[in-house]
């Protein structure tokens, strides 16, 4: 026979296996993988934001530089 311990101790062992799989995932991505995805799609996006910045600043520099000795002749 099982101790009332033993039962508490089995049920909360399922309920923490069932969590675990939400976690990490059974046969389908789990909750883990969903923001490891969404991170990376972050990163992209802000790595591509880096890019337009570099080559909008100087583009934006060199337009003042030709607007303002245009304007002085």
């Amino acid at each position: 026979m099982t101790s009332e311990f033993e039962r508490t101790v089995l049920a909360d062992l399922v309920e923490l296996k069932a969590l675990v799989r939400t976690l990490v995932g059974n046969g389908q991505p789990g909750r883990v993988r969903l923001i490891e995805e969404r991170l990376e799609r972050h990163e992209a996006l802000l790595q591509r934001g880096k890019a337009v910045v570099f080559l909008l600043v100087p583009a934006l520099g060199l337009m003042h530089l030709i607007l303002h000795f245009a304007g002085k002749h």
